[in-house]
């Protein structure tokens, strides 16, 4: 398992320094306030200081060094064997900035698993929409799908379910975040998805050549997964009409029944492709669309039942009432809740705070 906290090794260091001024912020203070962390995260991580590992990761891909973060990290001489992860609280129980990346934090959406690895563990592979408002969890959704089924058993929660698929390990995975400007560039997405593939990357890469090295060589079940695809058709020029054809035509006639693609996105694919002026076919390939509200009272009370320190009869029950269920709605609830545990106040202004905390995000509550 992954140490708390990371630091970037000593030969990155340059590059990661002159990563924010790459990707267009003109200081460290713009892109603290852009991803949501204080300026001293920022500079410790940049500097090749210790931060936390979820900040470590964060930064990382917000950064787009086009490098893993693991391959960034400085990794310590160590012949120890992997500590198993901490399960005493050490960890935050409750995650809710970025999104849920490691499986043991992310609770609920059953049903909505069910039907899309029913859609992804049958051959030819269907391809899927998720559909939910701002915040409501989508982009968690995908991350999980990722990675749940080739997660180490000790890293998940006892009865945790990761057995989706007969044969987790031929499986490639490729998750698209269109808000990282790499991806923004028909070149960018098109390299970015062969080196996924570990296939050879064509100079120079452009559409047809890159259809020549998938079809010729895609053997293998693959699932692109799309997050922010709003963002791709609002602000991308290049990822025109012809090139959205392009993939329907690779998925649907080209590649055996081995490629699929799960899209994240707060309308329906064929709505939110009119409303760009696009009108390319791709979009009706989405046979399945998985819509996202809160989750059900089981799937709420198995997350709040996860913090270190139990909560009362009468604080669940609030907690469920005021969060009507929405995982981010609930995981602050519970921070707050946690917190006021933890420095032994016995007080309920942790109610008060928990609410005011939540107000940016009450449009979920809307029906």
């Amino acid at each position: 398992m992954m140490a708390r906290s990371l630091r970037v090794a000593p030969e990155y260091i340059e590059k990661v320094k002159s990563a924010p001024q790459r990707n267009g912020y003109p200081s460290q203070q713009s892109l603290a306030t852009d991803i949501g962390f204080s300026l001293s995260t920022v500079k410790s991580f940049l500097t090749g200081k210790p931060v936390d590992y979820l900040n470590f990761v964060e930064l990382s891909k917000k950064l787009g060094l086009g490098l893993d973060w693991q391959d960034i990290a400085y990794k310590e001489p160590d012949t120890q064997p992997p500590k198993p992860q901490p399960t005493n609280g050490e960890a935050s129980p409750f995650i809710t900035g970025p999104p849920i990346t490691q499986p043991r934090y992310f609770f609920g959406r059953e049903k909505e698993l069910k039907r899309l690895f029913n859609l992804l563990k049958r051959h030819p592979l269907q391809n899927a929409a998720i559909i939910g408002k701002k915040r409501s969890g989508k982009t968690s959704l995908l991350h999980y799908l990722k990675n749940i089924t080739t997660t180490p058993a000790e890293q998940l929660r006892p009865e945790q379910k990761s057995d989706w698929l007969l044969h987790p390990e031929n499986y490639c995975w490729i998750f698209v975040d269109l808000q990282d400007a790499r991806m923004q560039s028909r070149e960018g997405l098109l390299k970015y998805i062969l080196e996924s593939l570990k296939m050879q990357v064509p100079t120079p890469c452009d559409l047809d050549r890159f259809m020549n090295v998938v079809s010729d060589n895609l053997h293998f079940p693959t699932v692109i997964l799309l997050d922010e695809i709003s963002v791709g058709l609002q602000r991308c020029p290049e990822l025109d009409d012809g090139f959205w054809e392009s993939l329907r035509s690779l998925a649907t006639n080209h590649t055996g029944g081995n490629l699929a693609f799960v899209l994240a996105t707060p309308e329906s694919p064929i709505e939110m492709a009119r409303n760009t002026g696009h009108s390319s076919p791709f979009f009706n390939i989405f046979g399945y669309t998985a819509y996202l509200g809160g989750l059900t009272e089981t799937e709420g009370r198995e997350l709040i039942a996860s913090s270190p320190i139990p909560f009362t009869d009468e604080d669940v029950e609030w907690i469920l009432t005021q969060s009507c269920c929405w995982p981010l709605l609930l995981q602050i609830l519970c921070r707050e809740r946690l917190f006021n545990l933890e420095e032994g106040e016995n007080d309920d202004n942790w109610r008060e705070e928990g609410l005011r905390q939540m107000k940016s995000f009450t449009h979920l509550l809307d029906s």
